[in-house]
């Protein structure tokens, strides 16, 4: 294989002339690739843009746990029958086929492997991306432990037996080290050692851990940054032998450009929030609007990682490469120009979904934020669900608020808080990518992005993916919105009125 013999083949080793003018494309020719984390978000991305800008790489294994109910032969055709790959279907006929699945599971020892599929990879894989884990905020920690930390360890061994592999490239997050306000291209120490809090989980009882969780935390606002903080370390004390890179992605938002503008298959994090401010459901949301927003549009992570694989390899030094692949240092927007570009094109595309006129308020006084959801998002549930009742229905809003607001509060600390994220080395791989023969295929310049397009994408996209919206609702859906502005105008003259009144009784 191409790839096996990169350190020695002149069209994937170092370059020294011009150590960025090799192909990225080629590099990953003739490849044999491991994919851990393929069926999520951004593992569907990364699959996606291997298989139609590296065509002529030779196979992709994703590592796929059965589920209760599906085997993974069928996880593995619903993954395969995304629309995310419509693309490839129609310029690449035949590539999915290049697509494996090995059963597999990152929380089980040796991840699940069969002994044959193990010494399988072991033979056959060149190129790893482990992005596998878990990503809720609210994880309890022997889960995340389990999956984010010692899933980690066992990748690092399964990699060490791998008797070709040339690069690994470990998807952690930018907030692994939360804790910290500034953030450089480093791994940094934990408080407790990774292998203190495995054996931790192992021996207490599920009572006693989640009473030590708290003080484990510290610092960190959930097992989430935590438990990518100490992956981190498994990987710079047990795989420091390893040709292994770590990108940080920060916040993880739908597709810029591809594989479609403004692909988006989840409504987690900022894009629930989108959602429904677009939808005029939200009316306050916790933020300091002065502060900067780091999110990042998944195509740009999804290059990152490709290029980042390339470049650590043609670029060896003996220095574990990070890539705090994040948007603040190169192209910062703040809180209120996000809010205020989501608004505008909430209104210029709205969905018929649409339930209110959309409008909202940040706030950083939490008091005041619990009146205004009472207020502006119980209250009218409550009224919602008794019409529901009253006509035969299911009352659900008030559980659909209940959800929401359970979802929001996990987000908070990174709306509240601000930090500085280093980028040097992000800038050394913009520079070498720029010099690739094919670096018109690949983008990890986030200076281009122009935020009005990207939120007006976005927009787009949560009505095409999520809500499922068809363009030709727009019409109506753009006259329902003018009913509701002046629902919405009419109400606010009432609600001032009654205050008025009611001031108005107790002066008497």
């Amino acid at each position: 294989m191409g790839t096996t013999n990169a350190q020695t083949d002149p069209e994937h080793g170092p370059d020294e002339a011009n150590p960025g003018g090799s192909s990225i494309e080629a590099f990953f020719a003739e490849s044999v690739i491991l994919i851990t984390g393929a069926t999520g978000f951004l593992g569907k991305a990364l699959l996606e843009k291997l298989l139609r800008s590296c065509p002529r790489l030779a196979t992709i294994f994703v590592l796929i746990r059965p589920k209760k109910g599906q085997t993974i032969e069928q996880r593995h055709k619903e993954l395969i029958d995304n629309p995310v790959f419509d693309r490839i279907r129609w310029e690449f006929p035949g590539a999915l086929n290049k697509v494996l699945p090995v059963k597999g599971d990152v929380s089980q020892a040796e991840l699940g492997l069969s002994a044959e599929d193990r010494m399988m990879l072991c033979q056959r894989v060149n190129i790893v991306f482990h992005s596998a884990a878990t990503v809720r905020f609210d994880e309890p920690l022997k889960v995340a432990v389990n999956l984010n930390t010692r899933g980690t360890a066992y990748m690092v061994e399964l990699c060490k037996s791998m008797r070709n592999l040339i690069s690994f490239i470990h998807i952690s997050t930018a907030y692994s080290n939360a804790d910290q306000k500034e953030i450089k291209e480093k791994i940094y120490n934990t408080k407790t050692k990774p292998q203190t809090i495995i054996d931790m989980c192992d021996n207490l009882d599920d009572e006693t851990t989640a009473i030590l969780e708290k003080r484990l935390i510290g610092k960190h606002p959930n097992t989430y940054t935590l438990t990518k903080g100490l992956a981190e370390q498994i990987i710079f004390t047990r795989g420091s032998e390893l040709p292994v890179a770590i990108v940080r992605p920060s916040i993880v938002c739908a597709a810029y450009q591809e594989p479609f503008p403004g692909w988006v298959d989840n409504v987690c994090g900022i894009t629930g929030i989108m959602m429904e401010i677009g939808r005029g459901t939200i009316r306050s949301i916790v933020c300091n609007k002065d502060l900067v927003v780091d999110v990042v549009p998944v195509d740009y992570v999804v290059d990152t990682l490709i290029c980042a694989s390339w470049h650590n390899t043609v670029r060896k030094t003996n220095v574990l490469k990070v890539y705090n692949c994040t948007s603040g240092p190169f192209n910062p927007i703040k809180w209120e120009e996000f809010g205020s570009l989501t608004k505008k094109h909430a209104i210029d595309s709205p969905s018929k979904y649409v339930m209110w006129y959309p409008g909202f308020t940040f706030r950083k006084n939490k008091f005041i934020h619990k009146i205004a959801v009472a207020i502006l998002h119980f209250l009218p549930a409550f009224v919602v669900d008794l019409v529901l009742r009253f006509q035969g229905g299911e009352p659900i809003m008030m559980k659909i608020t209940k959800r929401f607001e359970r979802a929001a509060k996990t987000g908070e600390f990174f709306a509240i808080n601000e930090w500085r994220f280093h980028g040097e080395n992000m800038k050394e791989l913009a520079k070498f990518v720029k010099e690739a023969n094919d670096a018109n295929h690949f983008n990890v310049n986030i200076t281009s992005l122009d935020w009005d397009s990207y939120v007006h994408q976005y927009m787009l996209g949560i009505r095409k993916y999520i809500l499922k919206d068809n363009p030709d609702t727009l019409t109506n859906a753009r006259n329902r919105l003018c009913k509701l502005y002046w629902a919405d105008k009419i109400t606010q003259v009432l609600s001032l009125f009654v205050l008025v009144k009611m001031i108005g009784r107790i002066g008497r």
